[in-house]
């Protein structure tokens, strides 16, 4: 139960000012249709999360903690960096919409977004941790919905009023100092 509750919390807090997030907002406000947009960020988040979830099963099976510390400590910064350049998301989604439908761009869109994404590298972390790595994934994909459900209810309103590079320095902020905590062995003390 640990597992499903500590995986929803911590992917419901990173996900807030993510770019999946801002994706949500984007879609919501351009196609003001949430049933689909919903239904794509759930599909999305399922495929993507269950993917992330069996490699922490993996990993937990094949590397030593060490070895995982320094991998989770180098992604975290090479995402703090990632976060920094700016994403083309809106461009992309308008080209995939005209081919594929809401639906469509949702889940192509909210797919590649959520790859390499912090929540998807939280996801693999807290798998390669717990022993149970359906219930990560079930609680991991219960905190993106958490967060990003209301920017789908919101988009229209607020999508324009994000101060989109002050929510990315901060993020890529976090990421430095989580990048740097692993990597000085801070995760050890939970099992990372």
């Amino acid at each position: 139960m640990d597992s499903l509750l500590v995986s929803t919390g911590v992917v419901a807090l990173a996900e807030i000012g993510d770019k999946t997030q801002l994706l949500a907002f984007i879609l919501a406000a351009r196609f003001k249709k949430p049933l689909p947009i919903i239904a794509g960020i759930l599909a999305a988040t399922i495929v993507n999360h269950g993917l992330a979830g069996a490699l922490g099963a993996w990993i937990t099976a094949t590397l030593t903690p060490e070895v995982l510390r320094w991998v989770l400590g180098a992604s975290f910064i090479g995402m703090a960096i990632w976060t920094m350049i700016p994403d083309k998301i809106e461009e992309e989604e308008t080209q995939i919409a005209q081919r594929l439908g809401v639906f469509g761009a949702t889940l192509v869109t909210f797919f590649l977004a959520e790859m390499g994404d912090k929540t998807q590298i939280a996801t693999v972390a807290m798998a390669a941790h717990y022993a149970s790595p359906v219930m990560v994934v079930i609680g991991t994909t219960l905190g993106m919905l958490i967060a990003d459900l209301p920017a789908v209810f919101a988009g229209d309103k607020l999508a324009n009023k994000i101060p989109m590079k002050l929510v990315h320095s901060i993020a890529a902020g976090i990421f430095a100092v989580l990048g740097m905590a692993t990597l000085l062995g801070a995760g050890a003390r939970f099992g990372v």
